[in-house]
């Protein structure tokens, strides 16, 4: 049963395998390792300049900074697709250039596409929202604004800040970048 929408369809089950599979990911000596290769190191984000170990050691108490820096998007978007989550960072990056659209045509075929890629049930890449907040979401949507997605996005956030950025802090993607 999930407590999220109140259900026991195959889209919760799929979450929780890809929760459970994620786990099994970050456990160096299980032998999931031999199954399912995985980056040693991080990937090498394109045109970004690296910060220097003081920059990215702010970065621990500091989801902002970190989603604000190109490179460490980048780095945290590669760690966050090792946990198969990173459609919360694609999400987030989505909100972000949608909130900079300033044609009422082009937000209204934005905030269509962001619907159907993250927040409808069963989309692609559907975000973990509560119920209350998809239907606030799907309300704003009726008239779209630069602030339609504010309560998603900031559920999101507060998500990748309490779960993946602790995470992330004791991954060797960000111990790459303080050394």
């Amino acid at each position: 049963l999930c407590l999220t929408c109140v259900c026991s369809s195959s889209c919760c089950r799929a979450k929780e395998i890809k929760t459970k599979l994620g786990t099994l990911l970050q456990k160096p000596d299980s032998t999931i390792d031999f199954i399912i290769p995985y980056p040693e190191k991080p990937e090498k984000p394109p045109k970004a300049q690296r910060p220097s170990p003081e920059e990215a050691l702010q970065w621990r108490d500091s989801l902002e900074k970190l989603l604000q820096n190109p490179y460490g998007l980048a780095i945290f978007r590669s760690f966050l697709r090792s946990e198969f989550s990173e459609e919360n960072a694609e999400f987030w990056v989505a909100c972000e250039d949608y909130k900079k659209t300033k044609s009422p045509v082009k937000m209204a075929e934005k905030a269509q596409k962001i619907y159907e890629e993250f927040i409808q049930t069963e989309a692609p890449k559907e975000v973990n929202i509560d119920h209350f907040t998809k239907a606030v979401t799907m309300k704003n949507l009726v008239e779209p604004s630069p602030t339609s997605f504010d309560m998603a996005q900031k559920r999101i956030f507060a998500l990748m800040e309490k779960d993946s950025l602790p995470r992330f802090v004791r991954s060797e993607f960000y111990h790459e970048l303080i050394k």
